[in-house]
């Protein structure tokens, strides 16, 4: 039976990556082996795969906060009439823009 480390290397893991989730595997690496700590790259592909997804089911969730009555698709609706009335989706974007300034 394998001995058991006192290691989290999933944890280790995902606190380099919460830092960039972008970092390459191959510096997740080099830094948890500068620690003493080995891993696989396949290890933390599969957690890098965990984190990307649980961010987009949060996004997902926050712009579903957001819709004013939960439909999207009325939101979406509204929003294409109002570029109709603003002479296209260039147009509108523009005055979005403009309105952010």
């Amino acid at each position: 039976m394998p001995k058991k480390s006192s290691v989290n290397k999933s944890e280790e893991i995902r606190q380099i990556l919460s830092q960039n989730l972008k970092t390459p595997v191959k510096d997740v690496i080099a830094s948890l082996s500068a620690k003493g700590i080995k891993v696989r790259a396949s290890l933390v592909y599969a957690i890098k795969t965990q984190m990307k997804k649980r961010k987009r089911k949060q996004l997902r969730q926050k712009v579903a906060r957001v819709s004013p009555n939960g439909n999207a698709v009325q939101l979406i609706r509204a929003v294409k009439s109002v570029a109709a009335q603003a002479g296209g989706m260039k147009n509108l974007k523009e005055l979005v823009e403009a309105l952010s300034e």
